[in-house]
């Protein structure tokens, strides 16, 4: 837990928010091609020891919004704007060494490439023992007992030998195995997994996701999740945010997001998802077109240049003025210009078309 005689002097705790609550996040970088964008009036909220997954395309703001919650995107030049409350305490008011206090100890990240996280130098127990003893006053031989046992927890086959490895000796799946140890070693209350399971082959993604999944349920972790791909995060997730252009289009309970879907990107994503319970098509059925450039967004709604069905809405909106991210349903929010009967129609219509390919 956060020591309260440093917290005196922070910024003015609020019991009442939720565990994670993120109001009206913006993101800019100034660049020499002009100022990139990247997070735009994102809000969310989180449940503590539930699982969000962040879902979008690449440069969609995914990985820029952990980084924020983290308080990495100041030191890269980044500008941020908005309020990020975690165990109610506001961290973007804080001074870069408190929030550096807090990085490791209540909150913690996997990065999705760990040959690049982790030292080369270095050995891999070695890192983890550096993790301890950057936050507990603990001895070096109780901190390597420590981390054997967080390797042998993580899966670490023959633990004892591995820890005195270097990281271009362990395969990716044990890589990956370590980030989350060390990520993990200090109980976090809040952990980022980016990516985790980039570069891996299915079978040992598979494995990384359950381990999260089962490391989450025994510490209480809360967990986000970022991720490309939504046919991963069926059985993990809790919630999920759809993300494009640097802003939420879809956000809701996981059943609904994947059995109610109604934003066009949404189901974009979903359409292309390979799947064993139907014939496998020609090809498969890609969102035309590329994502948006942050440094110049469309002007009215950011899918409008990729989407199927923007000509369905009156008065050309979509090419002028910003949808709101509203409510459909209870817990279901969509950014889209669309009259909601009409978007539940056009997934229907979706769904009984993939529906038409199971054998």
């Amino acid at each position: 837990m956060i020591n309260m005689e440093r917290a005196e002097g922070r910024a003015e705790r609020s019991p009442d928010r939720e565990f994670l609550s993120i109001e009206n996040l913006g993101v800019t970088f100034n660049t020499e091609d002009g100022v990139v964008r990247a997070i735009d009036g994102v809000s969310l909220s989180l449940e503590r020891g539930k699982t969000l997954a962040v879902v979008g395309e690449s440069g969609s703001g995914k990985s820029v919004t952990a980084q924020a919650i983290m308080g990495l995107v100041k030191s890269q030049g980044g500008h941020v704007t908005g309020e990020i409350w975690l165990d109610g305490q506001e961290l973007n008011r804080l001074a870069a060494d408190e929030v550096q206090a807090l990085r490791g100890s209540e909150m913690a990240m996997i990065f999705q490439d760990p040959m690049s996280s982790l030292h080369p130098f270095y050995r891999v127990g070695d890192q983890i023992v550096e993790a301890i003893l950057a936050h507990r006053k603990i001895g070096k031989t109780a901190a390597r007992k420590e981390t054997l046992e967080m390797l042998k927890h993580v899966g670490i086959p023959a633990a004892e030998r591995r820890i005195d490895a270097y990281p271009h000796q362990l395969s990716g799946g044990m890589r990956q195995r370590v980030m989350i140890g060390m990520a993990l070693i200090n109980s976090p209350q809040l952990l980022i997994a980016d990516e985790p399971t980039t570069a891996l082959d299915v079978t040992v993604q598979a494995q990384i996701l359950d381990l999260i999944s089962t490391l989450k349920q025994e510490f209480g972790t809360t967990v986000i999740l970022i991720t490309h791909d939504l046919g991963i995060v069926a059985d993990v997730a809790d919630q999920v945010a759809v993300m494009y252009g640097g802003r939420l289009v879809e956000v809701g309970q996981t059943s609904v997001i994947y059995d109610q879907p109604e934003m066009p990107y949404t189901l974009g994503l979903l359409s292309s998802i390979p799947r064993m319970d139907r014939e496998l098509p020609k090809r498969l059925d890609p969102i035309r077109g590329n994502p948006p450039s942050p440094i110049n967004l469309p002007p009215g709604c950011v899918f409008q240049p990729r989407c199927n069905y923007s000509d369905r809405v009156r008065d050309g909106a979509c090419l002028s003025v910003r949808p709101e991210l509203l409510p459909t349903a209870p817990d279901h929010l969509v950014r889209c210009h669309l009259p909601a009967e009409e978007r539940r129609q056009i997934s229907e219509e979706v769904r009984r078309i993939l529906a038409g390919a199971v054998r």
